[in-house]
């Protein structure tokens, strides 16, 4: 793996934001959440998922430059049957800038999953509240979504759309989003299946809204929180009626997003599956999952089950920058190699910025703590040392 560059355990502590340091977390949450709207969202990647005739794909959702020189790369993974690679660490990843390896071996870098840290994850739930799917159907459906909330981790956040024809968008706010699953519950268990009318799409796009909103603030006592991505989940038979938007103008709003918003549908009907091909096409846009559960409703519990397993199972790769701050963007690739020492490696391409941290004190001591945990180079050179043959312009060897 290291004449690949992508080889060598790194031990570094862990990166902040961390479980231990709880009696930090709001105040540093709050204000990374703020300042990720001024200085991250141009660098995030805007390129289709990298996929292999290996059979898995590497998406990298958010690129974090707000403690630079320390970067945070965010970024998903999936095999051939759309389940995330596990056990990932520095064995498995490498980091170019500029077109230039690091050397693992120099510890100026490492990977972590998303499970075992405190960035929060956002969950839209659209449910069909048509009449046909009165009875069994809806019942199973609120039965799934209830086990969605239940297996989620204490500081994700989950919304409720219901599609009904009472309001005049053909959708309801059940629920914005909320971490109490209690109250959500509660909320989930008072929907009623009456609409006449589905309007699918609209209550799709209404939710890709909702995810591209910064968010604000949560249940708590917290002004805001950190959230890393955004995710639908629709619960429907994909039959549409009425809505004001097509589905070939809702595939071109997910094909134009910068950051990615996956669809994941769970697909079933007693009546036939005629309409189940308008939520594959969507899902499978927008880098989610369809799932076909048909008249199998027991089933759903498994699907959101594998849903969350997703969503939580994202990596983090944080590495130190030797780019001088200038206000730029600046190429950045991630390989990740499965299995280790296979030769085989996908690699995705986004960017990140070279730029100075905003004044704030609880900023600078959370960057100062980061590069802390990885220290600075003496000769400032994180990258492989290529041979000589291989550096030299053609024709120089030897002279």
């Amino acid at each position: 793996m290291r004449n690949n560059g992508l080889g060598a355990p790194v031990e570094c502590p862990n990166v902040l934001p961390r479980r231990s340091t709880r009696g930090c977390k709001a105040s540093v949450t709050s204000a990374l959440a703020f300042f990720w709207i001024l200085l991250v969202s141009p660098a995030l990647s805007q390129q289709p998922p990298s996929t292999s005739l290996q059979g898995y794909g590497v998406k990298i959702f958010r690129v974090e430059s707000g403690l630079y020189p320390c970067v945070q790369v965010y970024f998903r993974t999936f095999d051939q049957d759309k389940n995330p690679l596990v056990n990932l660490n520095e064995l498995n990843i490498g980091i170019m800038v500029k077109g230039r390896s690091y050397d693992p071996g120099k510890r100026q870098y490492r990977v972590e999953s998303l499970r075992t840290r405190d960035e929060a994850v956002r969950s839209v739930l659209v449910i069909d509240a048509s009449l046909s799917m009165k009875g069994e159907p809806f019942e199973k459906a609120l039965k799934a979504a209830a086990r969605f909330i239940d297996s989620k981790r204490a500081q994700d956040q989950v919304a409720l759309l219901a599609i009904r024809d009472p309001s005049k968008e053909g959708y309801e706010l059940v629920s914005n989003f909320e971490r109490d699953a209690g109250a959500l519950g509660r909320r989930l268990a008072d929907v009623p299946c009456d609409a006449k009318k589905t309007r699918l799409y609209d209550a799709i796009g209404a939710a890709m809204q909702m995810c591209g909103m910064v968010a604000q603030g949560g249940t708590s006592a917290a002004a805001a929180e950190y959230i890393v991505s955004c995710s639908v989940v629709v619960f429907s038979d994909g039959q549409d009626d009425g809505s004001a938007i097509s589905r070939e103008e809702l595939n071109a709003r997910i094909s134009g997003l910068t950051i990615p918003v996956p669809l994941y549908s769970v697909a079933y009907s007693t009546v036939g599956t005629a309409y189940f091909k308008n939520l594959e096409a969507l899902s499978k846009n927008s880098f989610g999952v369809y799932y076909p559960v048909g008249e199998a409703f027991d089933r759903m519990q498994q699907v959101v089950e594998s849903i969350q397993n997703i969503l939580q199972n994202d990596y983090v790769v944080t590495f130190r920058s030797y780019v001088p701050v200038d206000g730029e963007e600046h190429a950045l690739k991630l390989g990740v190699e499965y299995p280790s020492k296979s030769g085989k490696i996908t690699y995705e391409s986004t960017k990140f910025e070279a730029i100075e941290p905003p004044p704030i004190e609880i900023i600078i001591k959370k960057r100062a703590a980061l590069c802390e945990l990885i220290p600075q180079l003496p000769d400032n050179n994180p990258y492989m040392v290529q041979a000589a043959a291989e550096t030299a312009p053609q024709g120089s060897v030897g002279q």
